[in-house]
């Protein structure tokens, strides 16, 4: 609770858990004990009786997260709390295949731990892919646009490392960050979208749980089909949400408009004509289309986007919303708050330290036994 939710006070964690005061005061004890959380002067509550101390998450104990695309490789280290503490990115220039990216990633690790204060923890590694992960095994099956098919990418990286790694699809631990530390807090039934040079993903939490599926793939959102007629998608159908609602065609409109590719994200707004503007209209109505399509399936309290489809969302905010209204199942749409990710560039990163910190918060003395 206080990595999720910050620092809480000793009653708040009595009401919150339904647990009584004295086994609140024994668990604290014994993760403060194991280094995991630390107590602070209680805050002035304005009531009658003595002031209940404060739990925090001990800012000593860290997750590194990696994150390789195919234009660059970022690790973060994140702490308790979700904070990313330090950071480190390079680009690349080409596609990273699976033994560049492992080189560039120890480096940058080395570079992420220096800037770490002595005495830091590292409880071991989350990566976030844009592609298929096999849940048990943590093997990438398949990232069409790195060109990675079943690599192993997370147990070399344990064997280099001497630690425990997790690997999942990059939208799917985004999904968990937006939960938890994002704009979809407080939602039990939440959709995410993501939109990136790598195309599209999503994830899903129904009823408080991610959807998974069978063999860990789940929430290609990307590959849900908007257009019978469009163009080729690389999976090899035609008019899949990501290849209709596209970066690279935003770039190359913009540049039939006179904008260059680097700045037309940053015009999404500000053009009202031309080409580029065109593009924008069109991409913004078949994105209402595909979430309108995707609220019928999962009927979600919250839609969140992030990547460029936040800054496309943010562009054209009442017209996707009316189109989302107006292609939903009614009344499915109605209530559904649509909203634009919180968490900027961090995102990916907090996602991927959630997976690296899921064993220490399944069983924190556990853990520590065996750290």
């Amino acid at each position: 609770m206080v990595h999720h939710h910050g620092a809480l006070s000793r009653a708040e964690l009595t009401k919150l858990t339904g647990l009584n005061r004295s086994t609140i005061g024994a668990l604290n004890t014994e993760l403060a004990s194991a280094g995991l959380v630390f107590e602070s002067a209680a805050q002035e509550s304005g009531t009658v009786g003595r002031p209940s101390p404060m739990v925090n998450p001990s800012a000593d104990i860290v997750a590194l997260a990696i994150n390789p695309d195919i234009d660059a490789i970022e690790v973060g280290a994140v702490g308790l709390g979700g904070e990313v503490l330090s950071r480190a990115r390079r680009a690349t220039a080409s596609v990273p295949t699976p033994s560049e990216a492992l080189e560039i990633a120890l480096e940058l690790i080395e570079d992420v731990r220096s800037q770490l204060a002595s005495g830091t923890t590292i409880v071991g590694v989350g990566v976030a892919v844009p592609g298929l992960v096999e849940a048990d095994s943590g093997t990438v099956t398949r990232a069409p646009h790195l060109g990675w098919e079943d690599v192993a990418w997370g147990e070399q990286l344990s064997d280099a490392l001497g630690l425990p790694v997790q690997v999942g699809n990059d939208a799917a631990v985004a999904v968990v960050a937006v939960a938890v530390f994002g704009a979809g807090q407080g939602a039990a039934n939440l959709m995410y979208l993501n939109g990136s040079a790598s195309g599209i993903g999503g994830g899903v939490i129904a009823g408080g749980t991610r959807l998974v599926g069978a063999n860990g793939f789940a929430g290609e959102l990307g590959h849900t089909l908007v257009n019978s007629e469009g163009d080729a998608c690389y999976c090899g159908r035609k008019g899949c949400l990501e290849t209709e609602v596209n970066l690279n065609r935003l770039h190359a409109a913009a540049e039939a408009s006179g904008i260059a590719a680097a700045d037309a994200v940053a015009q999404l707004a500000a053009t009202s004509s031309g080409p580029f503007a065109a593009e924008v209209d069109r991409e913004a109505d078949v994105l209402a289309h595909g979430i309108a399509n995707l609220i019928s399936v999962f009927n979600p309290e919250a839609v969140v986007l992030g990547g460029f489809l936040g800054d496309l969302y943010g562009a054209r905010q009442e017209r996707i919303r009316t189109g989302v209204l107006a292609d939903a199942f009614a009344p499915l749409g109605d209530n559904v708050r649509i909203e634009r990710a919180q968490l900027g560039d961090e995102l990916l990163l907090v996602g991927a330290a959630e997976l690296a910190f899921g064993p220490l918060l399944h069983d924190p003395s556990g853990w520590k036994a065996k750290s």
